[in-house]
């Protein structure tokens, strides 16, 4: 009989995060297909099986040991007060490469101007556990409600205010509601079964998976660049790159000549291109990245 086949069994977030997840796994190399109606998507590495579920269930599910590791908000972690393994932080979101914040908010037109206005008032929430320690903290006495969606439509008509998830603002202010102060701001993390994570095979692995993920992630933003030179033109080059970043140099096999490689961050590079071409650069060629392992 044939040997059992270890399997990591890995949960990844279901919804907002959905996308932005797995094209993170495809950079780092891990290939998995889903399709719109399935919760258990196919991945290209037979060592990891993966099911879909709501950011907010997983931190308890990887605490439990239906999963051997999954990854969530760090706001779902403290609201679930769920005890898992914290492996890596992962700083990437629907729409961008930065935390999220919890923000307490109000209509445009209400006249509380401050968490203190809110003194036997009502608040809305998903983040419930959160919010009422953060009114403890701050010596405010209200009614933190349950909201079970539509939470942005239901602040000076149904509550007096509420704590809501944002990446931008730009919703907030398109529903004419004005920001008091954040409340919490969160990463995403990829979390571990505690168990799971004694288990020698099962601990490489997952060390394995953030090492892939984090590198996917500092490649974000960043391109290679290679290009041929003089020997003579190599401190007009050096001036134009970055300061901190350390190129690799190679002779090339014509005398006098050498090939420079170095990676730098995309949002510069299409002013350096020409500058590198009047300082003497030749066959210069820019290529994208998919992992920084650092």
């Amino acid at each position: 009989m044939s040997k059992p086949k270890k399997v990591l069994k890995l949960g990844l977030p279901k919804g907002s995060l959905q996308e932005s997840t797995l094209e993170l796994f495809r950079k780092a190399g891990i290939r998995v297909f889903s399709s719109d109606r399935s919760y258990f998507p196919y991945c290209d590495d037979e060592e990891i099986e993966i099911m879909l579920l709501r950011s907010q269930e997983m931190a308890k599910y990887v605490e439990d040991g239906l999963f051997d590791a999954g990854i969530t908000g760090q706001d779902w972690i403290l609201e679930t007060g769920a005890s898992v393994k914290q492996v890596c932080e992962l700083i990437y979101a629907k729409s961008g490469f930065k935390p999220v914040r919890w923000v307490l908010a109000v209509p445009e037109s209400s006249k509380i101007r401050s968490i203190g206005d809110l003194e036997g008032k009502t608040v809305a929430t998903e983040l419930v556990h959160c919010v009422k320690k953060y009114f403890s903290q701050k010596r405010v006495k209200a009614d933190i409600e349950y909201s079970w969606g539509a939470t942005e439509a239901k602040a000076g008509i149904l509550v007096d205010a509420i704590v809501e998830l944002t990446e931008t603002g730009r919703s907030l202010k398109a529903n004419q509601l004005r920001i008091l102060e954040d409340v919490l701001s969160s990463t995403t993390r990829f979390i571990a079964n505690r168990k799971s994570w004694q288990n020698p095979w099962k601990r490489q692995k997952m060390e394995n998976i953030a090492i892939l993920l984090q590198g996917a992630l500092a490649a974000e933003g960043m391109v290679g660049l290679k290009m041929n030179l003089k020997e003579a033109d190599l401190d007009k080059i050096m001036r134009i790159l970055p300061s901190l970043k350390r190129p690799t140099i190679s002779p090339l096999t014509i005398s006098g000549w050498m090939a420079l490689e170095v990676v730098v961050d995309e949002k510069i590079v299409k002013k350096m291109i020409p500058e590198l071409k009047r300082a003497g650069a030749q066959g210069i060629i820019e290529y994208p990245l998919n992992k920084l392992i650092a």
